[in-house]
C-alpha cells in the first residue's frame, strides 16, 4: 500500500519524490532501468569529464535554486564562466557573435539592413491573433526573415534540434509568446519586465547557464540519497496501472522476475509519451494516440576531447549553425570553456550535435561515415588543421527531444481529459510543460503538490 506511486526515475520523477518525502508522504518510484537519472549521466574518462545526455540547464525559475538549497552539502550548483557568455552563429563559414542588445543587433552582419529597420520598429507592431502560430511565422512577422534564419533558427536547433516552421510558439517558447500577448512586443515587454517589482528570490533567477560540480550525475545521486534507495524499485518491467474503485492497482515484474502488485491512491507518470499506452492500457486508443503520436527528434551527440587544443580561441558558450548554412552538424558546445575541470590544462572538451528534425537520416549513418563527417566539419568550423582527438565518443539518441508542434493542443486536451476521468492519475514528463532542466524541476514541484 502506497499513497503515491511515481513511474520513472529521471530528473522529474526523482525531484517529485524529493518533494513528497519532505511532506512525509508514503511513496515509491518504479524504474525500468537498473539506474536512476534517465538520460542524465556523467562520465570521467582519460582526464575528461563529459555528459552522455543533457549538458547543462538554465536558472530559469526559483524552483531550481530552491532544489539546490535543499541539496546543499550533497551537490553544488556550478554557474558557467562569465567570460564565455556570448554565443557564436556561423554565417558564410565565419563565426559571428549573436547580438545581446538592440545596438549590437543594429551593427551585426547577421541581419539584413531591411530587417534591422524591422527590429527598430518591432515595439510598434500589433500583437498576433493566431493562437497556434508557428515560431517561424511569429518571428518573420515581427523581426524579419534574416532574424529567423540567423538568430531563432540556430537557437531552436540548439534547444529542440527542431524546425521553427513546425514548432508552435505558445507551447515551445511560451515566454516569448507571452511577451507579445501581454506587453505588445518583444522589446517593449523585455524593458517593462525589468521595471516590474520582484522579490529577492525572484531577482536571483538570473537565467545563467548551470551545471553541477562533478557533473550532472552528482545532482541525480544527491536526489537519490534524499529520496532513499529503499523507495526506488529498479529494473522492473511490464508496469501496468489499473483503476479499481477509489484507488489504483499497479502491477509489475520485479528485478527477480516475480510479479508484484501495489495499491495506491495516486499515480504520477513521468515517462516519455511513447511509453504511456502500455502503462495505461485502460485508456481508449483514440484518446491515448493523441499523446503517443508526439514526435521525438533523433540526435547524435559527439564527445571530442583534446589534451592540447590548437584551434580557434574558445571564448564563448559555443557555436550554433543555422540550417541555411547547409552543414552536417547543428552546433558545438565548448564544454571546457563553460565549466572548469572538464578537460586537462591547455586541452578542450566539445559536445557536437547532429541529426534533428530536418536531418534525421544522419542518425542512421555507420560510425566510419560519421567520423569522416565530424572530422571535416570540425576542421573547417573550428579552424584546426589537426584532427587527432584524445577522446572520441559517438552517442545516438533515437528518441531525444519532444517537438511541441501542431498536435500539442490535442495532446494537452487528452491529458486533461484522462486526469479528469481518473482522479488521482497525474500525467507528467516532457510531453508537457517544457523540455529544459528548469522546466522538469518546476513541473516536479507542481506534480507533487497535485498529489498532496
Amino acid at each position: 500500500m502506497k499513497d503515491v506511486v511515481i513511474i520513472g526515475a529521471g530528473i522529474t520523477g526523482l525531484t517529485t519524490a524529493h518533494h513528497l518525502k519532505k511532506q512525509g508522504v508514503n511513496f515509491c518510484i518504479l524504474e525500468k532501468s537498473d539506474r536512476v537519472g534517465g538520460v542524465i549521466n556523467s562520465v570521467i574518462e582519460k582526464g575528461f569529464n563529459y555528459e552522455e545526455g543533457p549538458n547543462s540547464g538554465v536558472v530559469a525559475n526559483v524552483e531550481v535554486l530552491r532544489l539546490f538549497d535543499d541539496l546543499k552539502g550533497d551537490c553544488e550548483i556550478e554557474i558557467a564562466n562569465e567570460h564565455v557568455k556570448k554565443r557564436y552563429i556561423l554565417k558564410n563559414g565565419t563565426w559571428e557573435a549573436l547580438p545581446s542588445g538592440l545596438m549590437a543587433a543594429i551593427k551585426t552582419p547577421l541581419f539584413t539592413l531591411k530587417d534591422k529597420f524591422r527590429i527598430l520598429g518591432e515595439p510598434f507592431r500589433s500583437p498576433g491573433k493566431i493562437p497556434n502560430e508557428s515560431l517561424a511565422g511569429l518571428v518573420k512577422r515581427r523581426l524579419g526573415k534574416s532574424f529567423l534564419d540567423y538568430a531563432i533558427d540556430p537557437f531552436i536547433l540548439g534547444v529542440y534540434a527542431g524546425d521553427p516552421n513546425r514548432l508552435i510558439t505558445r507551447f515551445a517558447l511560451p515566454k516569448l509568446y507571452n511577451l507579445e500577448q501581454k506587453y505588445g512586443s518583444f522589446i517593449g515587454g523585455t524593458i517593462k519586465k525589468k521595471f516590474e517589482p520582484k522579490t529577492e528570490e525572484q531577482k536571483s533567477v538570473t537565467r545563467n547557464v548551470f551545471s553541477v560540480k562533478g557533473g550532472l550525475v552528482t545532482l541525480i545521486e544527491a536526489l537519490k540519497t534524499k529520496v532513499s534507495e529503499e523507495n526506488i524499485y529498479l529494473g522492473v518491467s511490464n508496469i501496468q496501472v489499473k483503476p479499481v474503485r477509489q484507488h489504483f492497482l499497479i502491477s509489475y515484474i520485479n528485478k527477480a522476475g516475480l510479479p508484484v502488485e501495489i495499491e495506491s491512491k495516486k499515480v504520477i507518470t513521468t515517462v516519455a509519451a511513447y511509453n504511456l499506452d502500455n502503462i495505461l492500457p485502460f485508456i481508449a486508443p483514440e484518446v491515448m494516440s493523441k499523446i503517443t503520436n508526439l514526435y521525438y527528434a533523433p540526435t547524435i551527440e559527439v564527445i571530442l576531447g583534446f589534451n592540447k587544443w590548437t584551434g580557434m580561441k574558445l571564448d564563448a558558450f559555443g557555436g550554433l549553425i543555422p540550417f541555411k548554412e547547409n552543414r552536417d552538424i547543428l552546433g558545438v558546445l565548448f564544454m571546457s570553456a563553460l565549466f572548469n575541470g572538464r578537460a586537462p590544462k591547455d586541452g578542450a572538451l566539445f559536445s557536437i550535435f547532429m541529426g534533428g528534425v530536418r536531418k534525421p537520416e544522419i542518425c542512421e549513418l555507420p560510425i566510419e561515415q560519421l567520423e569522416e563527417l565530424i572530422k571535416k566539419e570540425i576542421c573547417q568550423v573550428m579552424r584546426t588543421d589537426e584532427f587527432q582527438p584524445d577522446l572520441f565518443k559517438i552517442i545516438r539518441h533515437y528518441w531525444a527531444i519532444p517537438q511541441y508542434e501542431a498536435d500539442t493542443e490535442d495532446r494537452l486536451l487528452a491529458v486533461e481529459l484522462i486526469e479528469k476521468n481518473y482522479p488521482g492519475l497525474i500525467i507528467g514528463g516532457n510531453l508537457r510543460n517544457g523540455i529544459g532542466m528548469a522546466d522538469r524541476i518546476l513541473q516536479a514541484k507542481i506534480l507533487a503538490e497535485a498529489a498532496i
